[in-house]
């Protein structure tokens, strides 16, 4: 199933050597164009859409990256074991740096079988699963319920993990009894050294199954696509990742799942903008409203309201309206809205409004002096 897939890098648009910042560009612009929000019904771009979160959630993880490019789509999976099936770590039968360890032990004692053998087969948490959910300006400030789809390893359905065919079960490992690892001596120029390695027998996997389940083919998992129903709570912001436990990739060796990371992008506004839990808007008034005072409406996220602007407000006066902000983010009240006024100057004035206004200016006294406009020629 695996090599059916498409390179993650081909996915995206970008080079192998693609930094975070590009990774991250390429992803918001392919998900923003094939979100299924955008495409209701359209089966082709919802699939796009999950091939895009799964590249991108390999990709944007520095480990997995690495374990990508060195064995491929085997390489994430989370079944996938680099000991067995002929991956091995290339120094001359040591197996990576988990087993340099083994080799300082044989120095400096402590020989009672190394970490990595008491850990091979332990219960392994699942890998978190990634996942991004594009959110208007009002349901980041309100919360909201979104379905997000993903696409994950889970627990075979046929033989519930096990890897075997239904009505059987596997046999515990003879040689290595169970642990998946054999400890091994070896000559060097330095004498007896002894080393941790997979069990050839078993491949590292402790057990043995002779009838695998003809749905996982013995491996206990598969990839299922599914949709998630995630809760936005009210004042989530820009760039916020909310954690939905247990709904990542399973657990190995009868370990927890993970947890699904889910990134949120707020939408701009074409009013307003936010800042914490503030919500700014600009008012524009004329000259008459600014100078005489007025009652104006203004926008708000709970609809409009009315407020008395002073005589003589000036440009860039900001007034406070209390409460009608963004909810505050797992806490109680809400923040406030400030309102910048812009004094609007008014362009292309006819001949009356020009001679009023030279009226009203030779009132103010001073030193004022009307331009007068210059005639145009014939």
């Amino acid at each position: 199933m695996a090599d059916q897939k498409r390179d993650f890098y081909e996915v995206l648009g970008v080079d192998k050597n693609a930094g975070e910042d590009e990774l991250k560009k390429a992803y918001r612009k392919l998900a923003k164009a094939n979100h299924p929000d955008l495409h209701p019904g359209d089966a082709e771009a919802e699939a796009r859409f999950k091939e895009i979160n799964e590249a991108y959630e390999v990709l944007s993880d520095a480990d997995k990256r690495s374990r990508y490019d060195q064995f491929g789509h085997a390489g994430v999976d989370p079944n996938f074991n680099p000991n067995a099936g002929g991956f091995g770590g290339g120094f001359g039968g040591f197996d990576g740096f988990g087993d340099l360890g083994d080799i300082f032990e044989s120095f400096f004692g402590g020989g009672g079988g190394g970490r990595s053998a008491r850990s091979q087969n332990a219960p392994r948490r699942g890998e978190n699963l990634r996942a991004a959910v594009d959110l208007t300006f009002e349901e980041a400030a309100f919360g909201c319920t979104k379905e997000i789809p993903i696409s994950r390893i889970e627990d075979c359905a046929e033989c519930h993990g096990s890897g075997c065919e239904p009505g059987t079960t596997p046999e515990v490992c003879p040689v290595c009894g169970g642990s998946g690892q054999v400890r091994r001596q070896q000559r060097t120029a330095f004498g007896v050294m002894q080393t941790t390695v997979a069990c050839d027998n078993c491949r590292g996997a402790g057990k043995i199954i002779h009838k695998p389940c003809p749905t996982c083919k013995g491996k206990g998992a598969v990839r299922r696509n599914k949709t998630v129903s995630v809760n936005i709570p009210a004042g989530i912001d820009d760039g916020q990742t909310i954690s939905v436990r247990g709904q990542g990739h399973r657990g190995a060796n009868g370990g927890p799942a993970g947890d699904l990371l889910v990134t949120i992008r707020m939408m701009s506004h074409p009013h307003f903008e936010r800042e914490d839990s503030s919500v700014l808007y600009r008012l524009n008034i004329n000259i008459v409203q600014a100078a005489l005072g007025a009652e104006v409406e203004v926008p708000t996220l709970d609809g409009k309201v009315k407020y008395t602007i002073p005589e003589g407000t000036q440009s860039g006066t900001v007034f406070r309206l209390r409460g009608k902000g963004i909810p505050r983010l797992n806490s109680v009240g809400r923040g406030d809205q400030f309102v910048t006024v812009i004094v609007d100057i008014p362009t292309g004035l006819n001949s009356q409004q020009k001679e009023i206004l030279t009226q009203f200016g030779e009132t103010l006294g001073g030193d004022f002096k009307a331009k007068k406009g210059k005639k145009k020629k014939k």
